[in-house]
């Protein structure tokens, strides 16, 4: 029996993950650095408990609060609300699983990932949608970060500091805070990866401690859980709900469909798949639930004691009038938000950055064009009301994603059923070079996929930038359901252009058999 060059490079462990033999195989190609090549068997450490602290710190922050206390001021009531985001969390579980599996059998990064089926060219396509969404992710936390930073300030230098001279209609110490958070994370990511972990292993507990005092701070002052459970809801479970519930549903998927692509960026150093299967099992579905309902408690306590909901939980966290508490209450929305960003929002593209150039960008240089980029995109404009959040934001990107992680679940499940050339994905000569670095079928699958999910995105008028009538009205009711119909029709597309050919007789064979 013969071995293949493919196989006589790579060695299968007892566990099921693969390894190079000898690394100088791809040490000298233009399309690897030691970030991008595949971790080595005794680095990959990290256990089931550092993937639920992961989840639990990423999880624990204030878009996700947001997610929840959004539903709320849109008129659902608490059991509409968790039910929306609890269904979402688990829906986009399934991918996320089924991409994570790479990750950790092979070593590998998300972009190198997508090389074997996009090219390795082709999979900067993917890469860099997924970075620039990422960026805007970051800009979004850190401004949340900045303006807690810009509270806690305030209640420490007064009115001078809150009502500083305006600079482009905020307060410059609003843009100082904004300008520190930004340094914070960057110092954090330019540490490397062992740092992400032991702070995302810290920061989980500290965040769920602090959140579960202000539920009780709440229930109390709104006198127990009676007057906040049965708050009404404004849209009942009619037509006016079902018009809601799928946008929303989709928004609620969007919100981790970033991390359905890329979660190869940490099984990459998992210990087994066991570790990081029960892990994200563990941290992600019941970790979200919770704080879901934590959120969704807290802002309709508000609605009891202040007479409106309050979505924006710093907002909230001004109205108090102990010092400390604000204050205790604010450096945990910092720590939260570091948590989810620098892990969610800065490591991924880093990563996909350094795979456009990787002789040139390491994932140090990655983060800090994120860190910039998150700057650029002018995160405060997207945190203006919640219909942009959920329904432009979140919609529309989350059908994009959904298109990609479409053919990422075919490719590696169907086509290659899990079987990758490890050296080859870093390989010119490789079997994944595919015609001049791209493969047409995946980039084919990922436009029908994409066009299909939000070819007719559509705003309500006044709320958002597409026309009421959608970008393109024919596709304008797939929009309310744009992540699943992206991924359903990339996925179906790839499996039926990646069909092998029939096989066709040599024409001597035909003629024999013509004669007999």
């Amino acid at each position: 029996m013969t071995t293949t060059p493919q196989q006589a490079a790579q060695v299968v462990q007892p566990d099921g993950r693969v390894e190079l033999v000898d690394r100088n195989v791809i040490a000298n190609s233009p399309y690897t650095n030691e970030d991008l090549a595949p971790v080595p068997i005794e680095r990959r450490t990290w256990t089931t408990y550092n993937y639920a602290a992961l989840w639990i710190g990423m999880a624990h922050n204030i878009p996700s609060y947001l997610l929840a206390s959004g539903l709320i001021a849109f008129g659902m009531n608490w059991v509409q609300a968790f039910v929306t985001i609890t269904l979402g969390n688990l829906l986009v579980l399934v991918p996320m699983l089924l991409n994570s599996h790479a990750g950790t059998k092979y070593g590998i990064p998300f972009p190198v990932f997508a090389r074997a089926f996009y090219g390795i060219r082709g999979a900067n396509l993917p890469a860099l949608l997924r970075a620039f969404i990422a960026c805007g992710w970051f800009g979004i936390q850190t401004w949340i970060g900045g303006s807690g930073i810009h509270v806690i300030a305030g209640k420490i230098f007064g009115d001078s500091w809150t009502n500083a001279t305006e600079l482009g209609g905020r307060p410059w110490t609003l843009w100082a805070s904004f300008a520190l958070f930004w340094v914070i994370q960057i110092v954090i990511i330019w540490r490397g990866m062992d740092m992400v972990r032991r702070f995302e292993n810290w920061a989980a507990p500290f965040v769920i401690v602090v959140a579960v005092a202000l539920l009780i701070w709440i229930v109390s002052k709104a006198g127990g859980l009676g007057p906040i459970l049965s708050q009404p809801s404004a849209l009942g479970w009619g037509s006016g709900f079902w018009k809601v519930f799928f946008p929303s549903l989709m928004g609620m998927i969007a919100f981790w469909s970033t991390l359905s692509l890329n979660m190869p960026d940490f099984t990459r150093f998992g210990a087994g798949q066991r570790q990081q299967i029960v892990g994200q099992l563990l941290g992600l579905p019941t970790t979200m639930s919770f704080f879901a309902l934590l959120s969704i408690i807290i802002t309709s306590g508000t609605a009891v004691i202040y007479g409106v909901p309050i979505w924006d939980p710093i907002e909230l966290a001004n109205k108090f009038d102990n010092t400390l508490v604000v204050v205790l209450a604010l450096v945990t929305v910092l720590v939260a938000t570091v948590s989810v960003n620098v892990a969610a929002n800065v490591v991924s593209p880093s990563y996909d950055f350094s795979n456009a150039w990787p002789k040139l960008i390491s994932f140090r240089t990655g983060g800090l064009i994120t860190g910039v980029l998150g700057v650029l995109i002018q995160p405060w404009r997207l945190l203006e009301n919640p219909g942009w959040y959920i329904f432009v934001w979140l919609q529309s990107y989350g059908g994009l994603l959904g298109a990609i992680a479409g053919v990422l679940v075919a490719g590696y499940w169907v086509s290659a059923r899990t079987t990758l050339a490890l050296p080859d994905l870093y390989l010119r000569q490789g079997r994944y070079w595919f015609t001049a670095g791209f493969n047409w079928r995946a980039l084919l699958a990922t436009g029908v996929g994409m066009l299909l999910a939000v070819g007719g995105a559509y705003s309500n008028p006044g709320a958002g930038p597409f026309p009421a009538d959608g970008l393109i009205p024919l596709l304008k009711p797939l929009y309310d359901y744009s992540w699943a119909v992206g991924l359903v029709a990339s996925f179906l597309t790839f499996v039926v252009l990646s069909r092998p050919a029939p096989r066709r007789e040599p024409a001597s064979q035909l003629a024999t058999a013509s004669t007999i």
